[in-house]
């Protein structure tokens, strides 16, 4: 008889079979969301993102058999076996596949809605396989650990790429589905903000090259009318200097004047 699981295995068991049965419903998603992709590189991320899904699964699988449990896809898939696994999830892609096909108004809009929903469903795995990381390393599960982290890093790129991809396909959508008339506007109105800015700036810049160029006169101004003046009193030194010499030179004669006399 088979050892009953301790209670570190049965809790890592429950957050595996989480993440398995969370696999198994991506791999339905996936086939569906494939058929209907019409981009060759998103479908052919989705295709890969497929097979790492059906890998993620074998993974758990494998691991919680390892740890004594039996892997659980969920109440409507109590899949042992790869067969019933299989084809089980044909039968719910074969539901879910017109389901798909109705969402959205245009070929864009389907492909949009579809792209967000697996980033959602990429966000929920990054959750899944982190706690469970978490919980192995705490637990000293270094396998499952390694397991979980490998796992998780695949569902980042995706998630990365989707991230990437729904704002591409946002701009499909719009160019698709709204008139070019009405998506020009958004342009018009940033295009005449920029211009106002533009004069703006112009005006400033004019503005403030004339006041440059009123201080640069006026210091013009001061500095001519400082030479002027050091001028004038340069003339009014000379002037005051020719004054003196000439005062001398009458005094110098008079004196002379006087001697000739007294000596006569």
């Amino acid at each position: 008889m088979a050892q009953e699981p301790n209670a570190r295995d049965t809790k890592l068991i429950q957050y595996l079979n989480e993440a398995y049965g969370k696999e198994k419903q991506l791999e339905t998603a996936l086939q569906a969301h494939i058929t209907l992709t019409t981009r060759p590189p998103y479908k052919k991320r989705l295709q890969q993102h497929l097979k790492e899904t059906k890998q993620h699964g074998k993974l758990l699988e494998r691991r919680i058999k390892k740890l004594g449990g039996a892997a659980d896809g969920g109440p409507d898939l109590p899949g042992p076996t790869e067969a019933v696994a299989q084809l089980a999830g044909r039968a719910v892609a074969a539901a879910q596949g017109p389901l798909h096909a109705l969402r959205g108004t245009g070929e864009a809009e389907k492909m949009l809605k579809n792209a967000k929903d697996e980033y959602h469903e990429e966000a929920e795995e990054i959750a899944n396989y982190t706690s469970i990381e978490t919980l192995a390393d705490l637990v000293g599960d270094k396998e499952t650990a390694k397991i979980a982290r490998g796992i998780r890093r695949e569902e980042e790129r995706m998630a990365k790429f989707l991230e990437k991809l729904i704002p591409q396909l946002t701009k499909a959508v719009a160019q698709e589905e709204i008139p070019a008339s009405e998506r020009r506007t958004g342009s018009r109105r940033r295009a005449s903000s920029r211009r106002k800015s533009s004069s703006s700036t112009s005006r400033s810049r004019s503005s403030s090259a004339k006041t440059s160029s009123a201080r640069k006169s006026s210091s013009t101004r001061k500095s001519s009318s400082r030479s002027r003046g050091s001028a004038s009193s340069s003339r009014s030194r000379g002037s005051s200097s020719g004054s003196r010499s000439s005062s001398s030179r009458s005094g110098g004669s008079r004196r002379s004047g006087g001697s000739r006399k007294r000596s006569s």
